[in-house]
């Protein structure tokens, strides 16, 4: 990653493994949910909804900085850190929306889904389409997107 002269390695790595992990969950876990009649947040705090832990972090978790970028311009020529390490989660999302398509492959559905993140693990298993998950077929299309995360009474 491009962080210009880094000031101290340890930091810039430490940042982009945390906004990794903060992506994931953004992508992958985090699903907020709101009662529709009230406005009331359901998913209001880690109690209520699944945030990143230590086993969603990779065991192997590799992270170079570019070296001789310069940023002339800058405080000791470094870059911030900052949050573009956070859409590097993507390569997660679009992982496990390839192994979706596969399995979709493999049943012999349309390959042309609309995949929504969060991917939780609820839309993952819906959107593989099997004969498990087509008993529940009448009350989920994948193809449709969903019109709001409002939960009605």
């Amino acid at each position: 990653m491009d962080v210009g002269k880094s000031l101290n390695p340890a930091i810039d790595i430490g940042q982009i493994e945390g906004a990794f992990v903060q992506g994931y969950g953004w992508l992958c876990l985090e699903q907020v949910k709101m009662m529709a009649s009230t406005g009331t947040m359901l998913t209001c705090g880690p109690g209520n909804y699944k945030i990143p832990g230590f086993s969603n972090i990779p065991q192997e978790f590799n992270v170079t900085l570019l070296k001789d970028v310069p940023n002339v311009k800058a405080v000791y020529s470094s870059k911030a850190v900052g949050e573009p390490p956070l859409f590097l989660s993507a390569s997660a999302f679009f992982a496990i929306k390839s192994a979706v398509k596969a399995a979709r492959a493999e049943a012999g559905e349309d390959l042309n889904f609309i995949f929504n993140a969060p991917c939780t693990p609820e839309r993952i298993r819906m959107a593989c389409v099997d004969r498990l998950s087509s008993e529940f077929a009448s009350s989920y299309d994948p193809n449709i997107p969903p019109t709001s995360f409002f939960i009605q009474p």
